[in-house]
Parts: C-alpha cells; sequence; structure tokens
C-alpha cells in the first residue's frame, strides 16, 4: 500500500531487473566462449607439441620425454575439463537465464497491462464524476441568477404580475435542475470513491503483489543461477586436482640415471679403445748400411714388417683411399676381413674392431702431418669406421652394418618378435586341431578335411619361424661370444697395460689380439637344410604320467586310440578342458581316449616312456 501511487516508478524498477538480467545471461555467454577458446587453444597446444612419429619408430624414450608427453596427455583431459565447465554453463546457467527473461517479460507485460487497465478505468469514473459536478455547479448558478431576478421583479412596483409569475416560473425550473444534477453529482462522486478505494486497497495491491512475487523470482532465479555457475566449475575441480596430480607425478618419475643408461645403450657400440701408437725410431736411417736399404727384404722374411722402417716404405699400403696393396699371404682384403656367409650362401661384413685396427693401421703407414696422434679423438676414428660401412650398402639380415652393441640389442628384439609370432602360430594350430576334432566328432559342424590346409599352413609358418630364430639365435651367440671376448681381453690388456705395448698385425696395424689379425668366414653357420632335418625327425613326446582303461573305447574315429578295460596306456598330454586326453601305447601308437574313461596318474620329473 506504501507504493499504491508508485506504478510508474514500479514498471522501471521491473524493467531493470529484467535488463539485469540479461546483463548478466550475456556475461555468462562470454565465459562460456572464453573457456571454450581456452579449451580449443589448448588442445592445439597439446597437438603442436605431441610426438609425431610411426609406431615402429625406435627413438629412445627418456623418462623427461615420457613425462612431457604424460603431461601433455593430462593437459589435454585439463582442456576437456574445461570444455566441461563450458558445457555446462552454457546448459545449466546461459539457457536457463534466456527462457526465464522470455518468461518473465511476458509476465512483466500481462501485470502492467492489468495495472493500466485499473488505472484507466478509475480515470474515467473519475472525469464522469467530474462532469456531473460541473453540470451541477453551473445548474446552481443559473438557479441563484433566476431567483436574483424573481426577486428584483416581486420588490420592483413597476413589473407586472405576468413578468414576476415568469420570473417564478424560471426560478422553479431552475431550482428542479439543479436538485436533479445535485443528485446525479452525489451519486458520481459516491461510485468514484468506491471505485478509487477498490483501486488503492483491492486492484493495485493485487497487481503490486504480482510484480513482486515476479521481481522475487527473478532474484531467486539469479541467486540459482550464481550457485550453478561456480557449480560448473566446481564439478570438475576433483578430475582437474587428478590432472595436476598426474603432472607432479610425472615431474616425480624423471630419472637422470636411467637417462644417462638410456644414451649409453642407445649409443654403445662395442669398440675398444684405439691403443697405444708403437714409437718409431726413425733414427735408424742414420745407422742403416746401403745394403740394408731395400724395401723388399722384410717382406721375403716371416711376411713380417718392421715399425721402425721408413715412411716411404708404407706409401705403398693406403689401400683404402688410395693404393690397393698386392696380394700377399696371408690375404688381407676387405672380403676376407670383414665378410662371412650366410645360410644362403650369401656375403655379408661382421662388425668387428677389425675395420677399425685397418684403418688405423693405413693411417699409422702414411706420413705423419701432426706431432701425435695422441691427439686424435674418438670422433676421428668413428669417421672413418661410418666412411667404411657407408660403402657397404644397405642394411643387411644379420644387423652386421651396425656396431656390436647395437647388432646384439636388434638380434634380441627379432628374437623376441618372432618369438611371439611363433607362440601365436601355436595357439592357432591348438585351436585348429581342436576344432578338427569336434567336427569329427560332430560331422553336421562342418567338414575337418576343411581345416587340413590350413593346419599345413600354420605347421609350416611354425617351421619357418623356428628356422628364423634358430638363425638369428646363431647370430646372437656369434655377437655375444665376441663381445665377452673382447671384454676379456680389454680386462687384460688393462691388467697388462705397463709391460705389454701391443703386438703388430701382417700389414703393420696395430691390434692386442693375434686371433683378430685375419679372419675367415664363419663356418658355424648351419645350411638351410640342416634344419628341415632336423624339424622333420622330431622326438616322439615324453611321458608325464599314465593311465588306466575303466571302461573299453573302440576308437573308430580318425585320431583316437582304441582301448580295453584295464589297459594301461602312457599319458602324453593332458585334457586341455576339451575331454580328451592323449595317450600311447607301449607299441608307440599315439591317439586321444576320453577323460572320462581312464583313471589318470601324473608323474613329477617325468623323462619320458
Amino acid at each position: 500500500l506504501s507504493l499504491k501511487d508508485q506504478f510508474d516508478n514500479l514498471d522501471k524498477h521491473t524493467q531493470w531487473g529484467i535488463d539485469f538480467l540479461e546483463k548478466y545471461a550475456k556475461f555468462v555467454k562470454e565465459r562460456i566462449e572464453i573457456e571454450q577458446n581456452y579449451a580449443k587453444q589448448l588442445r592445439n597446444l597439446v597437438k603442436k607439441y605431441c610426438p609425431k612419429r610411426s609406431p615402429k619408430d625406435e627413438e629412445p624414450r627418456f623418462t623427461s620425454c615420457i613425462a612431457f608427453f604424460n603431461i601433455l596427455n593430462e593437459l589435454n583431459d585439463y582442456a576437456g575439463q574445461r570444455e566441461v565447465v563450458a558445457e555446462e554453463m552454457g546448459h545449466r546457467v546461459y539457457g536457463e537465464l534466456m527462457r526465464y527473461s522470455h518468461d518473465l517479460k511476458t509476465e512483466r507485460k500481462m501485470h502492467l497491462q492489468e495495472g493500466r487497465k485499473a488505472q484507466q478505468y478509475l480515470d474515467m469514473c473519475w472525469k464522469q464524476m467530474d462532469n456531473s459536478k460541473k453540470k451541477f455547479e453551473r445548474e446552481c448558478r443559473e438557479a441563484e441568477k433566476a431567483q436574483q431576478s424573481y426577486e428584483r421583479l416581486d420588490n420592483d412596483t413597476n413589473a407586472t404580475k405576468a413578468d414576476v409569475e415568469k420570473a417564478k416560473q424560471q426560478l422553479n425550473l431552475r431550482t428542479h435542475m439543479a436538485d436533479e444534477n445535485k443528485n446525479e453529482y452525489a451519486a458520481q462522486l459516491q461510485n468514484f470513491n468506491g471505485e478509487q478505494h477498490k483501486h488503492y486497497y483491492i486492484v493495485i495491491p493485487q497487481i503490486y503483489k504480482q510484480l513482486q512475487e515476479m521481481d522475487e523470482r527473478r532474484t531467486i532465479k539469479l541467486s540459482e543461477c550464481y550457485k550453478g555457475f561456480a557449480d560448473s566449475e566446481r564439478k570438475v575441480i576433483p578430475i582437474i586436482s587428478k590432472c595436476l596430480e598426474g603432472m607432479i607425478l610425472a615431474a616425480k618419475s624423471v630419472d637422470e640415471h636411467r637417462d644417462s643408461q638410456l644414451v649409453i645403450d642407445c649409443f654403445k657400440s662395442g669398440f675398444e679403445p684405439p691403443g697405444d701408437f708403437p714409437f718409431e725410431d726413425y733414427s735408424q736411417n742414420i745407422y742403416r748400411t746401403i745394403s740394408d736399404g731395400t724395401i723388399s727384404t722384410p717382406k721375403q722374411e716371416g711376411m713380417r714388417i718392421d715399425t721402425k722402417t721408413t715412411v716411404g716404405k708404407a706409401k705403398g699400403k693406403l689401400w683404402l683411399f688410395g693404393k690397393k696393396p698386392k696380394p700377399q699371404s696371408p690375404p688381407l682384403t676387405p672380403t676376407s676381413l670383414y665378410t662371412s656367409s650366410t645360410p644362403n650362401g650369401s656375403q655379408y661384413p661382421i662388425f668387428s674392431i677389425e675395420p677399425v685396427h685397418y684403418c688405423m693401421s693405413d693411417i699409422k703407414t702414411g706420413k705423419p702431418r701432426i706431432p701425435s696422434f695422441r691427439s686424435l679423438k674418438r670422433g676421428t676414428c668413428m669417421s672413418l669406421v661410418s666412411y667404411y660401412f657407408s660403402l657397404q650398402g644397405p642394411a643387411l639380415e644379420d644387423f652386421s652394418h651396425l656396431p656390436p652393441e647395437q647388432r646384439r640389442k636388434k638380434l634380441q628384439q627379432r628374437i623376441d618378435e618372432l618369438n611371439r609370432e611363433l607362440q601365436k602360430e601355436t595357439d592357432q594350430k591348438d585351436a585348429l586341431i581342436k576344432m578338427k576334432d569336434v567336427y569329427e566328432k560332430n560331422p553336421q559342424m562342418g567338414d575337418p578335411s576343411s581345416l587340413q590346409p590350413k593346419l599345413t599352413e600354420t605347421m609350416s609358418n611354425m617351421d619357418r619361424l623356428r628356422m628364423e630364430i634358430h638363425k638369428n639365435e646363431a647370430w646372437l651367440s656369434e655377437v655375444e661370444g665376441k663381445v665377452a671376448a673382447r671384454s676379456d681381453r680389454r680386462h687384460s690388456s688393462d691388467i697388462n697395460h705397463l709391460v705389454t705395448q701391443g703386438r703388430e698385425s701382417p700389414e703393420g696395424s696395430y691390434t692386442d689380439d693375434a686371433n683378430q689379425e685375419v679372419r675367415g668366414p664363419p663356418q658355424q653357420h648351419a645350411h638351410p637344410n640342416e634344419f628341415d632335418d632336423e624339424f622333420e625327425d622330431d622326438d616322439p613326446l615324453p611321458a608325464i604320467g599314465h593311465c588306466k582303461a575303466i571302461y573299453p573305447f573302440d576308437g573308430h574315429n580318425e585320431g583316437t586310440l582304441a582301448m580295453k578295460e584295464g589297459e594301461v596306456l602312457y599319458i602324453i598330454e593332458e585334457d586341455k578342458g576339451d575331454g580328451w586326453t592323449r595317450a600311447r601305447r607301449h607299441n608307440g601308437e599315439e591317439g586321444y581316449v576320453p577323460t572320462s574313461y581312464i583313471d589318470v596318474t601324473l608323474e613329477k620329473n617325468s623323462k619320458g616312456a
């Protein structure tokens, strides 16, 4: 009631409330756009710095790199949570605000129209009352004029009786009309007062109450939206905390020692460091006689070159970058030094320490251009080795183009992969055998002979994989033997470093092992036919127990073994869940018998039949 005369102000206030609601909705919309752009930029950032490697890439995975990739994954999840925040705000806050704003406008318009109609009706009642009042006032003035005219004529002695009667009639008429207007004015006044009371005490308060409720609901809705705005952020806090914890764990997982070991394993070549250079006494030329100055004399005596010869004598040996030496015994050619035979008869390089010594021997026999070779760094030798292997062509099957340690790792990885493939083929063979048994028992389910081609192919793949594994294991054993030999040689060299200064190769190159001076093709690789004979002549499976037949079994189906009641058989393969056990008679006949027909006794540490 205190605001019954403030309709216009209430109109402005409700409009301000709706404008404020829409203003907050606009704020939420811009916040959603910020969250979406932030999430998009984070995802683009993660995509930009994510590793772009093929699945076969074998780049060393350092712990610092793995931690960074884990941080990128966590950051990508964090970006997803920002998208969840934006989606929740858009659905729960912004969308609700826009719908409520539309409903609020409609409701406000309706209430204001009711208030204006009530005000218009009250104004109409006031105009009617005012008109009747003015008319009553006008008639009263006319009646007063008529009374004054009558009194003047009645007091005038010169006035005729007719004039007096006429003035009296006019007075009576005006008086009567004044009385009627008075009554109408009184009725209109009473009606206006009643409508006014109703307007200010019933109609307007009701409209104001509805507007008040509407405004309070608007305030409540804003409060709920404020809460929903915060809840949208609070809901993802646990997941965001997990993302941040994941980043912290990734940071803690960085292991500098492991990274250093990865660097060592990645670049470890297995080469021995170059040995000490021998002292070359050039002063002997001063005391050499003319008869001893021939070049052919040293080579004709045991094929051994003295390290104290002149530089001119050694110039003819630089064949790697210059002139090729003449054939001598024992021959020192790249083929005899670096090649070996594969099972198919081809030759491949054997990576060992010889290329280094061979290159170094050629360098040492040339004319020195620096005061001392001790100032040479390891990179000089390795660059020569790299140049040598660049002449060998593409990567070889046995990885002989790699340093010993890297070759060993590659061979071990290939053996592991072949073993996994062999296990898959073995499982497939077992599944095919079981399926074939099921088809034999239930011919309506399928034709057993249809599985024979697939079974034959699987067995062929298994034989091929076994041959590959055997071949790679032979190469691995060769590499491991060389590495172990080098390790023992390095250990003995360290012990006798002050006593033994090394030995010269037949071509003048320095080496620590006389066995490494001349190497022929290794004879340890077997011919492929030997592998075929090995797998064709497999021994029978060993017995793992024995059994006694409880019931007789005919064994008409192919692959089954007939037995009599009480017969004792060897067990060579347990029941794998299909209800059949593989057994063998004393005469070597094998087959499957029903597990429920026999009494099985398994033996530990059985060595076969």
